[in-house]
C-alpha cells in the first residue's frame, strides 16, 4: 500500500490544530482551575494562547517562504519572524512575571501546541486505518 501525500489533506489538517489547541487549553485550564488554584490556571491558560499565536506565525512564515511570489527576497522576512517571536516571549514572560500567573503551568500550556499535533497525528492514523477497512 502506498501512501500519497495530499496537499488538501495536508492543508485540512493544519486547519484543525487551532480547534485541537483549543480543546487541549480548555481542559488544561479546566483541570488546573479545579486541582490547584487560579495562578497557576491562569498561567496555563496564557502559555496556551502564546502556543496558539505561535503556530499562527509560524503557519503565516511557512505560509510565505512556500508561496512566494518572486517579487522581493531575501533574509528580511526571517529576520521579521525571529523579530515576532521575540516578542510573543517577551510579552509573555511580562504578562506572567506582573500577573503573578504560575511559570511552570504557563510553560505546560506552552506545551498544547505539540500536544495538538500528537492529537492530530493519531487522528490522521485512525481515519486512515478506518477508510482502509471500509475500501
Amino acid at each position: 500500500m502506498a501512501l500519497v501525500s495530499d496537499a488538501a489533506s495536508f492543508d485540512q489538517a493544519v486547519a484543525r490544530l487551532p480547534r485541537w489547541i483549543l480543546a487541549l487549553a480548555a481542559a488544561g485550564t479546566a483541570l488546573a482551575g479545579a486541582f490547584l488554584d487560579l495562578n497557576h490556571a491562569g498561567g496555563f491558560l496564557v502559555g496556551a494562547l502564546a502556543a496558539w499565536i505561535n503556530l499562527r506565525l509560524i503557519e503565516r512564515a511557512a505560509n510565505r517562504l512556500t508561496r512566494h511570489t518572486g517579487a522581493k527576497s531575501g533574509s528580511g522576512a526571517g529576520a521579521w519572524v525571529f523579530m515576532q517571536f521575540t516578542g510573543l516571549l517577551s510579552g509573555a514572560l511580562v504578562i506572567l512575571i506582573f500577573s503573578g500567573f504560575n511559570m511552570a503551568a504557563a510553560f505546560l500550556g506552552f506545551l498544547v501546541c505539540p500536544a495538538a499535533v500528537v492529537l492530530e497525528i493519531v487522528y490522521e492514523l485512525t481515519t486512515l486505518n478506518f477508510k482502509n477497512d471500509h475500501s
